[in-house]
C-alpha cells in the first residue's frame, strides 16, 4: 500500500474549514498538523479533525514532523515567511490567494520558489469549480463555434449596510484594495483559463457602501490575444437569483457563432444554438457540496496527482504573477481613466 502524503495546515480562519474539511475527506492523506498563533483556536481544529500535532510555532511544526504539503491558509501577510519556511524544508507548498500582500512582494518570492527548486500553487480555487471545468471541455471542441465575447455578473449581495462582511470575513472592511483584489482576481484567473492571455483592459471602479475602506462595484473590459472581448461586471451589494448567492457569486454568458452558454446562480449550464429562441439544459456530473461545488477538494486533489501521478501543475506561483500583473493593469486604468495594455501599468 503507498504511504499517505502528510499534510500540515497553517491557519484556522473561516475559510479554512472548507480546506480541513478536504483534506479529511481524501483517502490517500493524512492531516499530521495544525498551526495558528492561537494554541486554543489550533487545539479546536486538532480536536474537530482529529489531528494529533498541534502548534502556535511555525518554524517547530515543520522542524519536527516529517511532512510532504504544507496547506498556507493565514493572512496573505504570513505568506512570504510561511512558504519560504516550508520550502527550506522541500515541501510542496498550497499558499490562499491573495499571494502577498503587494505583487513586488510576490516578484521577489516567485524568484525565491524557483532558485529552492520548490512547488507553490496559488489556491485560486474559481478554476477548479465543476461548472467551469465543463465550460472549458466545450469551448475545447468548439461547440459555441468562434467565440465572441463573455460577461460576468457578480452579485453576491453581502456588501450593504454598516455590518458588512462583519460575520463571515470582517477584515473585508479595511482592505484598501477589495472587489478586484479580494474578489475579481477569481475571474481573472477563470477568463485566462478559459480565453487565454489578455492583452489589454479598461476599468472603472467605485465604492457605494460608506463603512469600507475599498472599492466594491466595477466594470473591467479585458481584451483577449486571440480577439475574444470580456466583461467584468461587479456589484457587492447587488444579488442575483440563486439558492445559494455564493454558489456561481454571479452569473456568465458566452456568445459565439454557432451558440451561446449561459450559467445562472445555481451552477446550471444552459446552451441555446445561434437563430434558436429555445435554450437547453447542458448535462454533467458535480456535487452540490462544500464552498462553490467542492472546489477546495478538486485544487488539493490535483495538487495530490501531482505528487502521486506527475501531472502538471495548475496555478503556480510564476503563472500566477501574470493574474497579479493584470490586477494592476486594472488599478491603474480606473486611475487614470483609459485603456491599459498588460505589462504598460
Amino acid at each position: 500500500m503507498t504511504q499517505k502524503l502528510r499534510v500540515a495546515t497553517a491557519g484556522t480562519g473561516y475559510f479554512s474549514q472548507f480546506h480541513h474539511n478536504a483534506w479529511s475527506t481524501m483517502e490517500d492523506v493524512e492531516l499530521v498538523a495544525v498551526y495558528n498563533r492561537s494554541r486554543d483556536q489550533a487545539v479546536a481544529f486538532s480536536d474537530r479533525y482529529k489531528i494529533d500535532g498541534v502548534y502556535d510555532d511555525l518554524a517547530k511544526m515543520l522542524a519536527e514532523n516529517d511532512l510532504d504539503i504544507l496547506d498556507v491558509i493565514t493572512p496573505p501577510v504570513t505568506h512570504p515567511d510561511f512558504v519560504r519556511a516550508a520550502l527550506a524544508h522541500d515541501l510542496t507548498v498550497i499558499c490562499q490567494k491573495p499571494f502577498t500582500p503587494t505583487a513586488a512582494q510576490a516578484r521577489s518570492l516567485v524568484k525565491d520558489i524557483e532558485a529552492s527548486g520548490g512547488a507553490v500553487v496559488i489556491h485560486e480555487n474559481f478554476r477548479f469549480q465543476p461548472w467551469y471545468g465543463q465550460i472549458k471541455s466545450m469551448l475545447d471542441i468548439k461547440q459555441l463555434g468562434d467565440v465572441y465575447q463573455i460577461s460576468f455578473r457578480l452579485r453576491p449581495g453581502d456588501g450593504q449596510g454598516p455590518q458588512a462582511y462583519m460575520e463571515r470575513q470582517p477584515y473585508f472592511q479595511q482592505m484598501e484594495r477589495f472587489l478586484v483584489h479580494e474578489t475579481a482576481i477569481h475571474l481573472i484567473d477563470v477568463f485566462r483559463y478559459l480565453f487565454g492571455d489578455v492583452s489589454s483592459v479598461y476599468a472603472q471602479l467605485k465604492k457605494l457602501n460608506p463603512v469600507i475602506a475599498g472599492e466594491d462595484a466595477g466594470i473591467i473590459v479585458f481584451d483577449f490575444d486571440n480577439g475574444v472581448r470580456g466583461l467584468f461586471d461587479g456589484n457587492r451589494l447587488a444579488d442575483h437569483p440563486a439558492d445559494n448567492k455564493r454558489l456561481t457569486m454571479g452569473e456568465m454568458l458566452i456568445e459565439g457563432s454557432r451558440a451561446s452558454l449561459r450559467l445562472d446562480g445555481d451552477g446550471g449550464l444552459f446552451l441555446r444554438p445561434h437563430g434558436s429562441n429555445d435554450e437547453h439544459a447542458v448535462d454533467y456530473v458535480w456535487e452540490n457540496r462544500e464552498f462553490g461545488g467542492d472546489c477546495v477538494r478538486r485544487l488539493q486533489q490535483h495538487v495530490v496527482d501531482h505528487l502521486r501521478k506527475g501531472t502538471p501543475l495548475m496555478n503556480t506561483a510564476r503563472d500566477y504573477l501574470t493574474n497579479l500583473e493584470i490586477e494592476e493593469a486594472v488599478y491603474q486604468s480606473a486611475q487614470q481613466g483609459r485603456r491599459l495594455d498588460i505589462g504598460a501599468a
